[in-house]
Order: structure tokens, then sequence, then C-alpha cells
């Protein structure tokens, strides 16, 4: 049960800083486009006033939270020790963030955003325990192999 516990925070973790911390990779690498967006919105949210979401940074958000929360899936199952408690409370977790940030950025992106983006997140990190275990199980073959 610890283990469970201690791969669902980790996971959860990994996530908020990994999305975090690709947010200001692609800002930085991408100024002129994702950052002036990026800025934007951050400033719409924090201040009020006038924002409209480019589809294509909702696309990448879209996309780069599908990989994170594979990501995180997968750690959470790793540490965990078994691939679908710990990634099924993850993505509980996941989805209330995804929740979270669908009511505090509800009137500045597209209705379409949220509903992709929030329902994603529970799969994705499940996909992630689940590919744990294909990956753990492969190396288990080949050393039984050998």
């Amino acid at each position: 049960m610890v283990r469970i516990v201690l791969g669902v925070i980790a996971g959860f973790l990994a996530w908020v800083t990994v999305w975090v911390g690709s947010e200001k990779i692609l800002s930085a690498i991408w100024p002129e486009g994702f950052g002036v967006h990026q800025r934007a919105f951050e400033e719409a949210v924090k201040n009020g006033g006038e924002f409209t979401a480019d589809t294509t940074h909702l696309l990448v958000h879209i996309v780069l939270g599908s990989i994170v929360s594979v990501m995180a899936g997968f750690l959470a199952a790793l540490i965990a020790g078994e691939n679908t408690r710990a990634p099924l409370i993850l993505g509980f977790l996941l989805l209330a963030l995804g929740l979270l940030k669908a009511v505090m950025s509800w009137p500045y992106v597209r209705i379409w955003y949220h509903v992709i983006f929030t329902a994603l997140l529970m799969p994705m990190a499940m996909m992630g325990g689940k590919l744990k275990t294909t990956t753990m199980g492969e190396r288990r073959v080949a050393k039984s192999q050998t």
C-alpha cells in the first residue's frame, strides 16, 4: 500500500514538474509563438481581459499533456510495483487537476480543448501503467531466455 501511495505521489509530482518545465522550455525555444501566447494567457487569467487561444498552441498542449500523463503513469506503476491501482489513482488526481485547470481557464479557451485535454488525462496515465507491464514483462522474458 505504501508503494502505491509513493507511486501516485511521485507520478503526480513528476507530471506537474514536467508539464511546467516543458511549457517553460517551449516558451524559451519559441518565444515569438508559444512564449507570447503563454504570457498573454497567464496575464488574462491573472488580471482578466481579452485573450483568444490559438488552435495550434492548444493542440500542442493536448499532445504534451498526453505524453506527460503516459510518463507519469509509467513512473507511478514502476514505483508501486503494480500497473493498475497506482496509475488509476494518479489518473483521478490528474482528472481533478484538469477540471481545476478547465474552471480557471474556461472563458479563455475553447470548449473542445477542455473536453479533450481533460478526457485524455486518465486513459493516458493508465496507458503508462500498461506500458510498464509490457516493458518489464519483455525484460523478464529476455532474462529468462539467457
